[in-house]
């Protein structure tokens, strides 16, 4: 689903990019490692494109493809990774539906996740998705909101977000083991589970 006006503002602040250039993205360099050489990779939701912007700089990706459902997010995208050119393909759609929004035959060496999955309804049939697309061996990096986080007076006030069928981190590295998504211990969690961070490598 869409971000309301508030989580729009708070995706494209400052404080936003900070933690993901300063913490999410060393993160995840560190429990999942670099990039292969010449990686394919796709970002989910990627909205103003400055995590698009960051891997390609921190991971050495050869090319990012790159879908929103807010056409509004992708034209900032647009604005911010003109410089890359070719190396970059945004498209407007759903993480539910890549073949429609990106076409073609897909393969990837790694996706990512920079907490999209949790606006998802049908959050399952992203990772169902995830899994079509991704090489063996390839990575999936995330960051997530787990339902803990949303629960709080914080989120519920200011933010919109699926009611129901939400899930714990437990819930969450469960799930993504029944796709294949295997974790191990390259995972964290903070503030009491409200949020998980990890890399999982896709084995068919």
């Amino acid at each position: 689903m869409l971000m309301n006006r508030a989580e729009t503002a708070l995706v494209n602040s400052p404080p936003r990019r900070w933690l993901q250039r300063y913490y999410e993205v060393p993160w995840m360099r560190r429990l999942g490692g670099p990039l292969p050489p010449g990686a394919r990779v796709l970002e989910l939701g990627c909205g103003p494109g400055y995590g698009t912007k960051l891997i390609l700089e921190h991971f050495a990706a050869n090319h990012v493809d790159a879908i929103d459902l807010d056409p509004a997010m992708i034209t900032r995208a647009q604005r911010r990774l003109a410089r890359y050119g070719q190396r970059v393909r945004l498209a407007q759609g759903s993480a539910t539906d890549l073949h429609a929004a990106l076409g073609g035959s897909l393969h990837y060496d790694a996706v990512f996740d920079f907490a999209i999955i949790h606006h998802i309804p049908n959050w399952t049939d992203a990772l169902t998705e995830i899994t079509r697309v991704l090489a063996p061996g390839g990575k999936f990096y995330f960051d997530e909101v787990t339902a803990l986080a949303l629960a709080t007076p914080t989120y519920r006030l200011l933010f919109d977000h699926p009611a129901e069928n939400r899930f714990t981190a437990e819930e969450f590295l469960a799930e993504l083991a029944r796709h294949n998504l295997i974790v191990d211990q390259q995972y964290l969690t903070r503030r009491h589970g409200r949020y998980v961070l990890g890399v999982a490598t896709y084995q068919p």
